[in-house]
Parts: structure tokens; C-alpha cells; sequence
């Protein structure tokens, strides 16, 4: 179990609470697809993504995008069993979609990025590292079934 600070506790809450989840989920998920070109073969289906104008066009990208940060937010509303809240979700990236569980990781590398640029100075390092912490949570989560 994820033992959590308030100050922890707070500082993603606080991050959802701003974030405009039709904007930085697609602009995460696009810059992933951009920057790490393999993770593209999960989304054949999303239609042209050929280069990066394309995929920051796509609006299947961005809907996925935002679908992403719900799913997070599922997380923030339920830190302390993250693990469990997150089962089904496994299952299905592992056993039907089989998604490589490395790029949980990227995508939150991406949207690490996203998030400071967005927030700006108030993406201390304290802030980074309670944010960051979450989302390792988060993807270890999504990556338990596959374990």
C-alpha cells in the first residue's frame, strides 16, 4: 500500500482541479504518439497519423486523450486503492488490447511534460515529485495484471 502526505494528498487534487482535461489529454497522448512512434500501433484504428500535424488533428486522439485523464482521475478519487480501482482496466490493456506496459510510462512521462507547461512556476519540484509519485502509482497499476 502507497502511503501519502497530505501534502501529497493535496498537491494532486489540486493539479486535477485545474487541469482542462479536453486540453492537456490530447496534447499528452498526441505528443506520445509523436515522440515514441511505436505506440502508435495501438491506435491502427484512429485513422491518419502520419505525422505530427496529423495526429494533433486526429479527433480520435483527442478523445482518448480525455478518456486518459478521467481514468486518472478515477486514481485522484481513489488513491488509497489505486491498485484495485484499476484492475479492469489492466485486464483489458494486457489481455485484450495488449498494450506493451512500458508505455504506460511514457505517457506519463508526456504528460508530466504537459502538465508543467501548463502550470508553469507552480510545477515545483515538490509538486513534480507529488505528481510524478501518483502516476508510478497509476502505471504500476495499469501494468499488474501483466506481472
Amino acid at each position: 500500500m502507497v502511503e501519502w502526505t497530505d501534502f501529497e494528498r493535496d498537491t494532486i487534487k489540486d493539479i486535477f482541479s485545474k487541469m482542462e482535461y479536453e486540453v492537456v489529454g490530447p496534447a499528452a497522448l498526441a505528443r506520445c504518439l509523436v515522440v515514441y512512434p511505436w505506440t502508435q500501433r495501438y491506435f491502427g484504428n484512429f485513422g491518419n497519423l502520419y505525422n505530427a500535424a496529423a495526429i494533433k488533428g486526429n479527433p480520435m486522439v483527442s478523445k482518448h486523450g480525455t478518456t486518459i485523464l478521467h481514468g486518472l482521475d478515477r486514481a485522484v478519487k481513489n488513491m488509497d486503492d489505486i491498485k484495485n480501482t484499476y484492475t479492469e482496466l489492466s485486464v483489458l490493456h494486457s489481455e485484450k488490447l495488449h498494450v506493451d506496459p512500458d508505455n504506460f510510462k511514457l505517457l506519463a512521462d508526456c504528460l508530466t511534460i504537459v502538465v508543467a507547461a501548463q502550470l508553469g512556476k507552480e510545477f515545483t519540484g515538490e509538486v513534480q515529485a507529488a505528481f510524478q509519485k501518483f502516476l508510478a502509482v497509476a502505471v504500476s497499476s495499469l501494468g499488474r495484471q501483466y506481472h
